[in-house]
């Protein structure tokens, strides 16, 4: 069965992700279905702050978010085409574990029809977007901005703060069409793979 494909969008919090997501859906000649972080980290009992069997709350949203890695490859595996609304950050939790959610996006994907899309937008842009929507915790943009990962290795980047939601959408569209410029997930899986050694 042909893969499903797959917009991989990464940017930090207030960036424009959703609002881009949603346009490219309304712009797309085919369905996308839109597979966002908040949905599989809200899914995490509110309850739950404490220590169950070992299990804290940052591992459970660690292993939330990876289950939402395989289920955009089961979409994709299924020839469904997929838009991914992300926040791929490079941290360590309290207890000293690394998030290494790029490596297995990357380790999973890497061979699929896969376009990776930085969407940027300046911190200061970020601050003021976060303020006005009233339903972020302050100083999430600006935490994510110093760990967004990768910071380069995409396919395109688009500026959110330049260009409207439809023109960013547009040139993502315009390279859909050119499954030859789907390099990224390539590139980083022999980077990281050198890295490793």
């Amino acid at each position: 069965m042909k893969k499903g494909k797959i917009i991989f969008l990464n940017g930090t919090s207030s960036s424009g992700k959703s609002t881009l997501a949603k346009t490219l859906q309304r712009k797309l000649p085919e369905p996308y279905f839109c597979i966002a972080m908040d949905t599989f980290t809200d899914i995490i009992s509110p309850w739950f702050t404490g220590d169950f069997n070992g299990e804290t709350s940052e591992i459970l949203e660690r292993q939330s978010l990876s289950a939402m890695h395989h289920t955009i490859k089961l979409y994709s595996d299924l020839g469904y085409n997929v838009i991914v609304d992300d926040v791929i950050c490079k941290w360590v939790s309290s207890q000293g574990i690394e998030y290494r959610l790029l490596e297995e996006c990357v380790e999973l994907m890497h061979d699929y029809p896969i376009l990776f899309v930085k969407v940027y937008c300046p911190l200061e842009e970020l601050k003021r977007r976060e303020i006005e929507r009233g339903d972020r915790d302050i100083g999430s943009a600006e935490g994510n901005y110093s760990i967004l990962y990768p910071k380069d290795d995409y396919d395109i980047v688009v500026n959110t703060y330049i260009n409207t939601p439809e023109e960013c959408a547009d040139m993502i569209i315009n390279l859909l069409e050119q499954p030859e410029c789907y390099k990224a997930f390539k590139q980083l899986k022999r980077k990281l793979s050198v890295s490793s050694l």
